[in-house]
């Protein structure tokens, strides 16, 4: 048997497998992944927002607790016994002064009236009868001077009627907002005391009351007499809300205690706000910022960039570069949401504000300039507010 004609079909298989391997190979090579110790680019540093410190001025202000009182406030009371017939207010509206709101039972004095009055006219016609007599001797100078006396009586008697029955109608005092009413119709008032029936506050302007203590005003003094701050102007103030925001309207202090409370060692003190849409309630809760000195040469950075330490404050700073190190500080109190720092950095330092968990120290870092939020009711800027517990001084 001739083999030879074969040789062309086992050629061409081989061929075929060949280039069959040659593409397995090529494909593994595309699908495979690559090692992990293959040389690559270093990851980029990370990005820190950061703030270049500049030296300026800053107000210092101090937020005391204190709570909010009506301007004016009348307790409205039955200044007579009787039954109250209707109220004539809605609870929790406005009224204005002279406004009728109770009306009580008026009969038993509407007939003690016209009794006093019967007797008045009886006395004036006696006196009236005695005069011409008393000239021709017919009656003694006693009997009419006790006639005349008796008119008068009588009158005292009709002013007291009329009055009583005038407070049968229960009046509001002065104008602004009315309560709850204490009592219902049908209820009897006025036995035996003034009953309260309801109170009407005036809330527009209002008062805060508020202390501060005895020592911290003498380390202001101090402080001022030293030279190392100025005396600020108090003529305004700010309200601080329980929710941390900040009342829109500005106030005006007006007195301050001239004696330290020996039981408390605070000075009490009063702040006046406007308070056109009754925003604020008699009661509430509040913190009242009030300028306190002026700093110069000083730094404001916001409080998210100040870290509390067992050294006490401090900041991470990027130097140009881009190392993170860390930076002991003192701080002169807060400015709205900012600390004042009166020493530890120098002009042009950039603060990490925001990276934190990013910016290690020691570690290499982008720095960008950070981009405060636009102010929602915060205080102007240059504003602070001292916190005792935690400010350092210089």
């Amino acid at each position: 048997m001739n083999p030879m004609p074969y040789r062309p079909r086992l050629s061409a298989v081989i061929l075929m497998a060949a280039m069959l391997a040659a593409c397995g190979n090529d494909a593994g090579k595309q699908s495979a992944p690559p090692r992990a110790g293959a040389a690559g680019a270093a990851p980029p540093p990370a990005e820190v927002a950061v703030l270049a410190v500049g030296y300026g001025e800053a107000t210092l202000t101090q937020d005391l607790p204190g709570r909010l009182q009506a301007w004016r406030t009348a307790q409205v009371r039955a200044r007579v016994e009787g039954i109250i017939e209707k109220r004539q207010f809605v609870e929790g509206s406005d009224v204005s002064a002279g406004t009728l709101l109770y009306q009580i039972d008026p009969r038993t004095y509407q007939t003690a009236f016209d009794a006093a009055k019967a007797d008045v006219a009886a006395a004036r016609l006696l006196v009236e009868r005695y005069r011409p007599l008393l000239d021709i001797k017919a009656v003694s100078q006693q009997e009419y001077d006790t006639a005349e006396a008796k008119f008068k009586q009588a009158e005292a008697a009709l002013a007291k009627a009329q009055l009583d029955l005038e407070n049968t109608r229960v009046p509001a005092p002065i104008s602004g907002r009315i309560g709850r009413s204490m009592v219902t119709e049908g209820a009897l008032v006025g036995r035996g005391e003034a009953t309260p029936l309801t109170t009407i506050e005036q809330i527009d302007p209002i008062y805060a009351n508020f202390t501060q203590s005895g020592a911290d005003l003498a380390a202001l003094r101090d402080a001022v007499k030293s030279g190392r701050w100025k005396e600020a102007d108090r003529a305004k103030v700010q309200l601080v809300l329980e929710n941390g925001s900040v009342y829109p309207l500005p106030g005006k202090l007006l007195f301050s205690d001239l004696a330290v409370d020996p039981n408390t060692g605070t000075v009490s003190m009063r702040a006046q706000f406007p308070n056109p849409g009754r925003e604020l309630l008699p009661g509430m809760f509040v913190r009242v910022r009030f300028p306190q000195a002026t700093a110069e040469g000083v730094f404001r950075l916001p409080q998210r960039a100040v870290q509390m330490g067992p050294g006490g404050p401090m900041v991470l700073v990027v130097d140009k570069e881009g190392k993170v190190a860390p930076r002991p500080i003192k701080t002169g109190g807060m400015s709205g949401n900012s600390w004042v720092v009166t020493d530890g950095l120098a002009e042009g330092d950039q603060v990490v504000i925001e990276g934190h968990m990013k910016a290690r120290p020691g570690s290499t870092v982008k720095p960008v300039p950070w981009n405060p939020p636009p102010p929602a009711g915060v205080p102007q800027s240059g504003e602070a507010s001292t916190a005792p517990a935690q400010t350092q001084g210089k």
